[in-house]
């Protein structure tokens, strides 16, 4: 069992003393100049100070660059009179980046006074697989990321990328872009620099995807453990956005930036391995198992709470609803609005799908802190086996035909419709407060609490429309 928390910073060196020597040589050999250590804040952006080779002793002993990150993350917990945080690279996640090999990336950990830093997402994802490692169980998770290229037009103004149809007048097909060869073909001199990265990364990536947006895309790459997932997306974030840059454009993760369009998710595939055994639990012969309906269950509980994580911001809920009016390739959008599971149902919250032995959240988007996502996630499902949570029956069924009074029959929950509810789930639940730890839990709610009451501060062009001259 590989121990991946430690309670103290000198631990934490401790681990990094055996492979200093090496991991610098891998790197000089590589060609790598400058080091970019860097932790991850609350909302799941990753900060750095850049040092060159010549340091990389220094700070994988701790005495590299140090933080005063209480000023930008929105943890007034500290004053500018405290101490800073003392940034220490994770040896086991190094990244030559791609675009520039004479750079690395190398995800850190925060301590503050000796001990892990409490508003640290990443320390809380590893203090979480820590104590589920101890309990027998080890989580893994796929992730799909989907997002939209996009680039300045004449005017300075953000048009899709990608985009061939005229901007006004008749478009020439409902859905020109979901799947299509010929707006695939379009898009790969940017897919193509992808597959070849993915590749040479050793990610195994099976496929891309021309989405139902246009210019939208989607990159399936194998699953992995949770921790390192997570920082696989973020460095993949990093990546798309750098490689897009080459051909002067650029990439957006907002879920929904457009009306009509469909929504770009990060559904997660996520899966539970007995440690003793080293077997899927989810999988008993060619079903499902009892312990998977059990997790599922421990999900169900916890939905509102862990949706406040996968589905962080103001825009994420205009994606979560059934349909829209005008909507190109349709009027469904295929994304989650209830509570609820289903055997490889896309219009449930949690899907089993029919071709592998996991258990996909449909309800995430890749504005989420990811380190976070994962250990509530971790959690809920254990809790669920661990108390034999009951899911009830799946919902095989459209979930999108169902009436509010068929679904309150059937005692389906609706999914938070904006952030003010989500977040108030999360202030009250009791898996938030172990996972993210009451200071960060705090911090978190304070801040989306912020945005909300600044986003109704906002007037939008639709209000205008809709009230201006009516009344």
């Amino acid at each position: 069992m590989n121990k991946v928390y430690y309670e103290s910073l000198e631990e934490a060196i401790e681990r990094n003393k055996p492979n200093i020597a090496s991991t610098k040589r891998k790197l000089e050999e590589a060609g790598v100049k400058y080091v970019l250590s860097s932790w991850i804040d609350m909302h799941g952006i990753p900060k750095t100070k850049p040092v060159p080779m010549s340091d990389f002793e220094a700070l994988c002993m701790g005495k590299g660059p140090q933080f005063a990150v209480h000023s930008v993350s929105f943890v007034p917990e500290l004053s500018p009179a405290d101490p800073d945080q003392i940034m220490l690279p994770d040896l086991n996640a190094v990244y030559i980046c791609p675009w520039d090999k004479t750079t690395a990336i190398i995800f850190a950990d925060l301590f503050w006074e000796g001990a892990p830093y409490n508003v640290c997402p990443r320390q809380a994802l590893k203090r979480i697989i820590q104590e589920k490692q101890e309990e027998g169980y080890s989580g893994f998770a796929g992730i799909e990321p989907e997002f939209i290229v996009m680039k300045y037009n004449e005017k300075g103004e953000p048009v899709k990328a990608i985009d061939n149809d005229p901007p006004q007048g008749i478009r020439p097909r409902r859905q020109a872009f979901g799947y299509d060869v010929e707006y695939s073909l379009d898009s790969m001199h940017f897919l193509k620099e992808m597959i070849d990265i993915l590749g040479e990364l050793g990610w195994d990536l099976h496929d891309v995807v021309a989405e139902g947006a246009y210019s939208q895309f989607e990159l399936d790459f194998h699953y992995t453990d949770l921790l390192q997932m997570a920082d696989r997306l973020v460095f993949l974030k990093i990546l798309l956005k750098e490689v897009a840059k080459k051909h002067d454009m650029f990439v957006t993760f907002m879920p929904k930036p457009t009306i009509g369009d469909w929504r770009s998710g990060g559904h997660i595939n996520f899966s539970l391995n007995d440690i003793k055994s080293n077997t899927n639990i989810f999988k008993d012969g060619d079903k499902w198992s009892q312990e998977s309906m059990y997790a599922v269950g421990g999900l169900l509980a916890n939905s509102e709470a862990i949706t406040a994580i996968t589905c962080p911001t103001v825009n994420s809920y205009n994606g979560l609803v059934p349909t829209v009016g005008g909507f190109e390739g349709g009027v469904h959008t295929w994304a989650p609005t209830n509570i609820t599971y289903g055997h490889n149902n896309r219009s449930a919250q949690f899907r089993l799908p029919q071709n592998r032995y996991c258990i996909e959240n449909r309800a995430a988007d890749l504005t989420m802190n990811v380190y976070l996502a994962l250990g509530m996630t971790l959690s809920a499902a254990i809790e669920g086996i661990q108390n034999k949570i009951d899911p009830g029956k799946a919902s095989d069924f459209d979930l999108y035909a169902l009436s509010n009074k068929e679904m309150k029959k059937l005692g389906i929950r609706r999914l938070p419709r904006n952030l003010l509810q989500a977040t108030e789930a999360l202030h009250k639940n009791k898996i938030a407060e172990k996972v993210l730890g009451k200071v960060m839990l705090n911090s978190y709610v304070n801040y989306k609490n912020d945005e909300w009451e600044r986003y109704h501060q906002a007037v939008t062009d639709w209000e205008v429309k809709e009230y201006l001259r009516l009344y």
